[in-house]
């Protein structure tokens, strides 16, 4: 085995032993290394792999993902890092385990340069100062640049990056400088790869077509339109199967591009485009000419056996065909005759409910013309008392009815239940009358014999089971003793109700306490009438009640239509929900 050089072993070991901060300056010394004029072919793949060993390529890769304003040497440290990684890659053979470097560390690798793409291109965009613009796309161009020697160097990586999510945000943009750099990126793929179109999938390959046909349809900048033309143009040459879809999924493509795109200093690009557009027309148009003869010949064919098997029935298909002619004449008539009564009938209504409304208004203006000034007041609250008692009187019938259709079910259901049970109780008093009575029959009396039988018995079991007999003295005894645990019961149960009484008293006083200091303002703040409000118990309860009687006479004095839910309330009731929000946690006689 060769051995390492000493170069990359001390980068290595620095690395490990410094500063998160400072390990992006230390990998800028991979590019001495990489450079050196003495190094051949193969000792560079030796160098290459021996960095890969240490790691020192994965921790480029690493780096790409960091905020690097925060880091020291900036963007500029970013973008040579990402060119160090692309050229780490391009012409490293990993022997140990090449699996893992193709499939997961390359894609790694070109999904970090397009995500530190992206925030170059978004302070690219955000940047005021032309310097500063113009150093963002210098370094947004070196990082592109290593993207594209990265995959020309892995061929298979031309796919990854047309499907990576982080290129179409970055090729979907409306910035001209970007969006050239990104449609030079694309060609480059092509380039490489001239079917990698054909491998992506549908909706990554619909994403770039529209992306490239809008860019042509919605701007006039001249760049832009040469290469959107050089690109689709390089699709259809490359990808045949493509120039259908673009003359299928695009339809006004090619006018698009004659009308707005000739005369702009690239005709001869934009002449090809049309040339391969118009051939694949034209062949289409070839195709769809001779798929539309034979599908005339094979209706011909198919019209005319119908048309045999038609005349062979044709004396009953005209009896049918009168038939359901006349019934549809007969419907139409019907229909025509229903809809002139409904329109006669709807235009009658609308003039009675014309006519009542004048003669309504003129009886009111008649009525205001008779009653005195004095008098027209009173005559105004009548009638709308009156109208407020049927505005009334048809709101309930309404929820009324609403309700009835809603327990309609439940009413079928009680009828029925109704029924079975009449024809239940009909059928059991036609059975209890069809029952024959038996006759009365008088109980027998007892002999004599039986009767002393029977008065030996109850003796021998008095004498087998004597009563207790007790005392006068503990009659008396038993009768104290019961008359002191009665006192003592209700002895205890009066205090326990006083104890219950003081705890729900210290509950209303603790809670009012506790609204009164969450109220209290602070004590910079605080006067000589809130100090007093917490030295005597009798203002806050004072304030409280007076708060309470407010609030019911607030309620007392709604007016009718807040109250159109309460008609079976009486009066004096008032709701516990507008008491909560007035009195809060105030303890009140009866309530909690």
């Amino acid at each position: 085995l060769a051995a390492v050089d000493p170069r990359v072993l001390a980068l290595a070991a620095q690395v490990t032993e410094s500063r998160e901060q400072d390990i992006p300056l230390l990998l800028l010394k991979l590019k001495g290394i990489l450079n050196s004029a003495s190094l051949g072919y193969e000792e560079s793949k030796k160098i290459k792999q021996d960095i890969y060993d240490y790691d020192l390529t994965q921790y480029c890769m690493l780096v790409l993902r960091q905020d690097h304003s925060r880091l020291r040497g900036g963007w500029a440290t970013a973008a040579q890092l990402a060119e160090i990684l692309s050229h780490c890659c391009v012409g490293l053979e990993v022997k140990e385990d090449p699996e893992e470097f193709c499939k997961k560390f390359l894609p790694s690798a070109v999904d970090n340069l397009l995500f530190l793409g992206r925030r170059l291109q978004a302070r690219f965009i955000r940047a005021i100062k032309d310097e500063e613009k113009q150093d963002f796309l210098r370094w947004f161009q070196t990082v592109t640049d290593a993207i594209c020697w990265l995959f020309s160097g892995h061929i298979q990586l031309a796919a990854c990056v047309l499907q990576n999510d982080h290129f179409l945000q970055l090729f979907i943009t409306d910035d001209v400088e970007t969006a050239i750099v990104m449609m030079s990126v694309l060609h480059n793929i092509l380039r490489v790869n001239s079917s990698v179109l054909l491998q992506v999938d549908e909706e990554t390959l619909h994403s770039v077509l529209d992306e490239l046909v809008y860019k042509l349809s919605s701007t006039t900048n001249p760049v832009i339109g040469n290469a959107s033309t050089k690109l689709l143009l390089l699709v259809a040459k490359f990808c045949k199967q493509l120039v259908k879809l673009l003359t299928a999924r695009y339809k006004g493509l090619k006018g698009l591009l004659s009308k707005q795109w000739t005369g702009k200093g690239f005709d001869k690009d934009l002449s090809q485009l049309l040339d391969l557009l118009y051939l694949e027309q034209s062949n289409g148009k070839r195709e769809m000419q001779r798929q539309h003869q034979a599908a005339c010949i094979i209706q011909a064919t198919w019209r005319g056996f119908q048309t045999r098997k038609r005349l062979k029935k044709l004396p009953q298909a005209v009896i049918t065909l009168q038939r359901s002619f006349r019934a549809k004449r007969e419907q139409e008539l019907q229909h025509l005759k229903k809809q002139k009564e409904d329109e006669a009938l709807k235009l009658q209504m609308q003039l009675q409910r014309q006519r009542a409304m004048r003669l309504f208004h003129e009886r009111q203006l008649a009525l205001l013309e008779i009653i005195h000034a004095s008098q027209v007041n009173k005559y105004m609250e009548e009638m709308e008392g009156k109208s407020a008692l049927t505005i009334q009187r048809f709101w309930r019938g309404y929820r009324a009815r609403r309700n009835f259709h809603q327990q309609r079910q439940s009413l079928k259901e009680y009828k029925a239940a109704v029924v079975i049970q009449r024809a239940a109780c009909k059928f059991l008093e036609k059975r209890r009358r069809r029952r024959p009575l038996s006759p009365w029959k008088d109980p027998k009396g007892l002999t004599d014999e039986q009767r002393l039988t029977l008065q030996q018995k109850v003796d021998d079991y008095i004498k087998l089971h004597p009563a207790s007999q007790m005392s006068e003295e503990m009659s008396k005894e038993l009768h104290m003793q019961a008359q002191e645990k009665l006192a003592q019961f209700l002895l205890r149960s009066r205090l326990d109700q006083r104890a219950a009484q003081r705890r729900e008293t210290l509950l209303a006083q603790v809670n009012t306490d506790v609204e009164l200091l969450m109220n209290a303002p602070g004590l910079a703040e605080t006067t000589e009438k809130d100090a007093d409000v917490f030295m005597s118990r009798s203002i806050p309860v004072a304030t409280k009640a007076r708060q309470s009687h407010n609030t019911m006479l607030k309620y007392t004095r709604w007016p009718w239509w807040k109250k159109l839910g309460d008609e079976f309330v009486e009066d004096y009731v008032i709701p516990d929900d507008a008491l909560n929000a007035e009195l809060g946690t105030l303890f009140i006689g009866g309530r909690k």
